[in-house]
């Protein structure tokens, strides 16, 4: 992500800042994480599997770079760099937004990573017996008995969780925010799974791909029909409080539901500890949390994009290139630069949070910002220190 004007010199002298940050013993140099009370540990310098000059430079590019607000590097388990900004925070009802200084501890909106998560919710479900991928959504809310026809009745939760129902939708991002935009409507609407499915079928169901976050706030109905917890508390004794993670936020609608689609507020080291999760296949502290089949499935892409990328279980799939070759991730990814890239083959991931809502151009720069830290990591470090690995997408 170099921005023009940025020469060598001034890169010279954000590495010397960068460098003279207080450190945790044996971490990177450079923008090195701060130890605190969280569960993660630092990596150690000489064990980042990484090149530390080329990352430095990245992290002092990074330092600089609008509209990022945190760039946080985890490798096999441990944390290797981590850096805050400040900038404008805006939760998902705000037009304006304030100043913040960001930093370790301070939540930032996640917006459409909260999908990601309510798919890992349903994976859990799915473990527990509760939810059967298979099965038609319609199966799941006897009350729409008038929308039961073949058409809709062959629309499965895979295929919301894949979003191929080939229902018509509208989410550009031309009419984001005006009732043009279905996902605005989602707010208002008193039954959301009605409003999503008393729609025509365009497509037959898995044939194409379309974004749709009313198909996640179905997933988030179905959730909560068969568990009888909202998601906000199903999601906190099943995946947050195993994690670890204990200051978090899910903002709710109109009607007191919590926003599946965009409305989970973490920080970028407990959206990591999400990424550790999946890297290790589902497992934490030696528990099946997520069953492994449904982790390597969600990374799978099930679908193309428009883009020409894939698409797994409410997760976008793709490859960097590198060194001649391709390396494939994985990326949970939110309005306004909210990312968390995985790499599988190099238990790598890279959380970024960012200030750019409905800018289309942001995408493209953080990739490009993720495809260098790639480029920096070292081959086969996952393999070195015996940590699982997912099978890669």
């Amino acid at each position: 992500m170099r921005r023009p004007g940025i020469t060598r010199a001034v890169l010279g002298l954000l590495l010397f800042l960068l460098a003279g940050w207080p450190a945790a013993a044996g971490s990177l140099a450079c923008a090195p994480p701060v130890q605190r009370d969280d569960g993660w540990q630092i990596a150690d310098s000489g064990k980042t599997g990484f090149d530390e000059a080329a990352l430095c430079a990245l992290m002092a590019e990074a330092s600089i770079a609008e509209p990022l607000h945190a760039l946080v590097v985890m490798r096999n388990g441990a944390l290797v760099a981590e850096l805050y900004r400040r900038g404008t925070d805006r939760s998902i009802y705000s037009v304006f937004g304030h100043e913040t200084a960001f930093g370790p501890t301070v939540l930032h909106d996640m917006r459409s990573i909260s999908k990601t998560v309510v798919a890992l919710l349903v994976g859990i479900a799915v473990g527990e017996g509760r939810i059967d991928p298979q099965k038609p959504v319609l199966d799941y809310f006897p009350e729409l008995a008038r929308l039961r026809t073949p058409e809709r009745l062959a629309i499965t939760v895979e295929h919301l969780l894949t979003m191929s129902s080939g229902l018509d939708w509208n989410e550009s991002t031309v009419s984001y925010g005006s009732l043009r935009n279905d996902e605005t409507r989602l707010y208002w609407t008193w039954s959301q799974p009605r409003f999503v499915f008393d729609r025509a079928v365009t497509a037959r169901p898995g044939e194409r791909f379309a974004y749709n976050g009313g198909g996640t706030a179905v997933l988030a109905a179905i959730i909560e029909k068969v568990t009888g917890l909202a998601v906000r508390d199903y999601a906190r004794e099943r995946l947050f409080a195993p994690l670890g993670i204990v200051r978090w936020e899910w903002v709710r609608d109109l009607h007191r539901r919590d926003l599946a689609f965009a409305g989970l507020r973490l920080t970028p080291r407990d959206l990591l500890k999400i990424g550790r999760l999946v890297l290790d296949g589902g497992r934490v502290d030696g528990r099946q949390l997520i069953p492994a089949a449904w982790i390597a499935t969600a990374l799978t892409p099930r679908i193309s994009t428009e883009g020409g990328g894939g698409y797994g279980y409410q997760i976008w799939t793709g490859s960097f290139e590198r060194d001649g070759g391709r390396v494939p991730f994985a990326a949970m990814v939110g309005n306004g630069g909210q990312r968390l890239f995985l790499a599988p083959d190099l238990g790598l991931a890279i959380a970024m949070t960012a200030g750019a809502y409905n800018d289309d151009t942001i995408g493209r720069r953080l990739r490009s910002l993720a495809a260098r830290i790639v480029t920096a990591a070292q081959p086969a470090v996952t393999a070195q220190q015996g940590r699982p690995a997912v099978p890669p997408p």
